[in-house]
């Protein structure tokens, strides 16, 4: 199972970045669980400075931008 973490406050860019991861991972067709991680300290434990921010399985992966569907299909094949 893939675990996607966004990080980021809610702001708009956030919950564009996760409709996009959930989009990506049900192309893919991996079982997965997202996790919006909105608190500052937690954020901040990833040393994410920008948000909103992706972690996929643990391990950042993008800050600051938004990506699109396509760009986190390759990030949850890798």
């Amino acid at each position: 199972m893939k675990k996607l973490q966004i990080l980021g406050t809610g702001c708009a860019k956030c919950m564009k970045l996760a409709a996009n991861a959930e989009e990506a991972a049900k192309k893919v067709g991996v079982d997965y669980e997202i996790e919006k991680v909105t608190d500052i300290n937690e954020i901040m434990k990833y040393g994410v400075m920008m948000t909103p921010a992706l972690v996929v399985d643990g391990t950042v992966r993008s800050t600051g931008r938004v990506l699109t569907p396509a760009e986190i299909e390759v990030l949850i094949r890798e």
